[in-house]
């Protein structure tokens, strides 16, 4: 990789930031598909998808977060990804995954019954954060 700039990243979460520092690159999953975001990037504002997000420090070094959904914004040279959970690939607990797959389903259901009035879109993220956490984690 060429020698690249680097610009300010945050990848926060309701319990603070999982990651804070530079880095030469950020790629999150957005709604429509991921974006790549180099220095000096556009200004930008997406909705996120749970899904990979990968940070990239410098040279080949990648730092892979299984994140939920939430919001992306870039700004002068500053990316903040504002999600609703970020679990970093080697720390991922396949029992907490599991559980939460479990619990979106359910809701899920109970959605369908009528016996729930929780926003689908949002449980239905939820749903696959807690999936992709357990492919993230498969290839860490």
């Amino acid at each position: 990789m060429a020698d690249r700039k680097q610009f300010s990243v945050s990848l926060v979460t309701p319990d603070g930031a999982a990651y804070e520092g530079d880095a030469e690159m950020i790629i999150v999953p957005g709604a429509a598909g991921e974006i790549g975001v180099l220095a000096r990037h556009a200004p930008l504002i997406a909705t996120l998808k749970a899904g990979s997000t990968r940070i990239h420090p410098s040279g080949s070094e990648v730092l892979e977060y299984a994140t939920g959904p939430g919001f992306f914004q870039v700004l002068e040279d500053r990316a903040i990804a504002l999600v609703d959970d970020a679990v970093e690939a080697s720390q991922i607990d396949d029992a907490r995954a599991h559980e939460q797959l479990e619990a979106a389903r359910a809701e899920l259901e109970a959605i369908d019954r009528g016996e729930s009035t929780a926003d689908r879109w949002q449980i239905e993220q939820r749903l696959k954060h807690a999936e992709n956490q357990l492919d993230v984690a498969g290839r860490a």
